[in-house]
């Protein structure tokens, strides 16, 4: 059902056209000349109410009360053509549609009432959205990005999963993470991960150091976000990811979170052995115990990262997602391209319904332009590479 102001729908208002209006006054008329044609053998009169209750469809509360004035109206008229306007049935029909009318002009107020509250929420949470998770540059030196947010709340904008890009000389680092719990509850800690990573990006030399860094600033400040009933049981999954311009590689440190897809523009769809450390918020902060991943990353190559809401969203069967097989049909489509595709097909698999939030990053690395470029002759099979 809309609203009298414009239906809500993707948090943009919707107005209804005036012609609609004419489909409520049309029944009126057709109903009321029915009843008077048939004569008093065949009752028309009660259905005038439906007008009141289609017009409650698609407009508000106050142009529901006026087609329902228009119904009684049209009942009134029925008992003033017969001579039996002032009789107790017509009196009783008048009555009924103008109760049910009020009934009907309530529930329309209560649902654009609550239509409003939710236009207000999304806009707060996307307000938080944009200050908490800043867009993605579109590029980052030689790469191009992309991204696809879905909360599983369908109130907010954002929850608990998160990512962010810095350009740090001559190399772009990128995170992805997920914050146990989902929708807007874990917001505290995706911005407390998030600024930290914003930071420590630029201060550290290595991952490792950048993943202990990010442990110390969760060590200490994620005990005054944890709800009572789950001290200690607050963490955060993250994917570091290191991309310099100048060498065929990329460098990845895993706290526990699931590896990328690794898409190569000869239609192979490549998935990394990594060596993951504990989840951010549970380990001790010491780089030794983060471990750096490296494998090929070469011209035409898309790194494909993403939340474990992609790989555990299920169909109306129970059935998970097939991200790396259904993600091999788009491998040479561009990271916009590629996401839409993923997305149009994730949502067409669990059927718009996500049981956590789901975030999804590609990074491409562009051609170099210039012929006999060290970076064409990157080799595929690197140690530490699975093929899938």
């Amino acid at each position: 059902m809309g609203s009298g102001q414009g239906r809500v729908g993707l948090g943009q208002p919707w107005q209804p056209s005036h012609l609609l209006l004419l489909i409520p006054v049309a029944l009126i008329v057709v109903i009321t000349a029915a009843d008077i044609a048939t004569g008093p053998n065949i009752v028309l009169g009660p259905l005038l109410v439906v007008a009141p209750t289609l017009t409650a469809w698609f407009a508000g509360p106050w142009t529901t009360a006026g087609i329902g004035v228009l119904a009684m109206a049209g009942e009134a008229a029925n008992g003033w053509y017969a001579g039996t306007l002032s009789s107790r049935n017509v009196m009783v029909e008048v009555i009924a549609i103008a109760v049910l009318t009020s009934l009907i002009v309530v529930l329309c107020a209560v649902r654009d009432r609550h239509a409003r509250q939710m236009a207000r929420v999304r806009s707060v949470a996307k307000a938080a959205q944009q200050v908490v998770m800043w867009p993605l540059p579109s590029r980052l030196g030689p790469l191009r990005l992309a991204s696809v947010y879905l909360a599983s709340e369908e109130e907010a904008e954002i929850g608990g999963d998160l990512y962010a890009a810095a350009r740090t000389g001559s190399a772009a680092r990128v995170m992805i993470g997920d914050v146990r719990g989902k929708g807007l509850p874990a917001l505290g800690e995706a911005a407390l991960l998030l600024g930290a990573f914003r930071e420590a990006a630029h201060q550290h030399t290595s991952l490792p150091d950048l993943a202990a860094a990010l442990e110390r600033s969760m060590t200490r400040y994620l005990p005054d976000l944890e709800p009572e009933d789950e001290v200690g049981e607050r963490f955060v999954t993250a994917l570091l990811v290191e991309i310099a311009d100048a060498e065929p590689l990329v460098r990845m440190t895993s706290c526990g979170h699931p590896a990328p897809l690794l898409l190569g523009p000869d239609n192979t769809v490549t998935v990394p052995r990594l060596h993951p450390a504990p989840p951010l918020g549970v380990g001790v902060p010491d780089p030794d115990n983060h471990a750096v991943d490296v494998l090929p990353f070469g011209p035409g190559d898309t790194l494909l990262l993403y939340t474990d809401g992609v790989i555990e969203a299920r169909d109306h069967n129970g059935v998970f997602y097939p991200l790396a097989e259904r993600a091999a049909q788009w491998t040479d489509h561009p990271p916009e391209a590629l996401l839409h595709s993923i997305e149009r097909d994730l949502l067409a698999h669990t059927g718009g319904r996500f049981g956590d939030d789901v975030a999804l990053l590609a990074i491409h690395r562009a051609p170099i332009p210039h012929p006999g470029n060290h970076l064409q002759h990157v080799q595929r099979g690197h140690a530490g590479v699975s093929g899938q």
